[in-house]
């Protein structure tokens, strides 16, 4: 189901399927060897060095009934399709397709899906207070033939 699509020593493309479809992967939780289903990780797939992502698909009706912070990452939701609650700390507020949410590892998260349709999101991890630029500034322009 997935697959390497491209790869050369400074790239690494992979497929993982229609969002549609993410019902079919399963994540093993490998402290707690929890089965959790619609859910994958793809920074060991795509062999990532500063950030880890995963996608998720949260059939309607589910709630993630715990709370839980991280130790270094700062997480960003973006959410794909759906509409559901999400809680940080207290503080409880509505999310839905285009919503997009940042929690410090000091935040304690949870979040469900209360439409009739399943919840997708992606989320990015990422070691809090390392960005070294916003937007475009670290990037810059370099000589050679585009190929499209």
């Amino acid at each position: 189901m997935i697959k390497t699509t491209s790869e050369n020593k400074n790239y690494k493309a992979v497929d993982i399927g229609p969002l549609a479809e993410l019902a079919k992967h399963e994540f093993i939780h490998p402290k707690f060897k929890t089965r959790d289903k619609g859910r994958i990780f793809i920074g060991e797939l795509l062999q990532t060095t500063g950030a880890e992502i995963s996608f998720r698909k949260l059939p309607a009706g589910t709630v993630i009934s715990f709370l839980h912070k991280h130790i270094k990452h700062e997480e960003i939701y973006v959410f794909l399709k759906g509409s559901g609650q999400f809680q940080v700390d207290d503080d409880t507020f509505q999310i839905r397709e285009g919503s997009i949410v940042k929690v410090s590892v000091d935040g304690s998260r949870a979040l469900s899906s209360n439409s009739n349709e399943p919840l997708v999101y992606m989320v990015i991890q990422s070691h809090q207070n390392t960005l070294a630029a916003y937007n475009v500034s670290d990037g810059y322009r370099v000589e050679g033939n585009v190929k499209l």
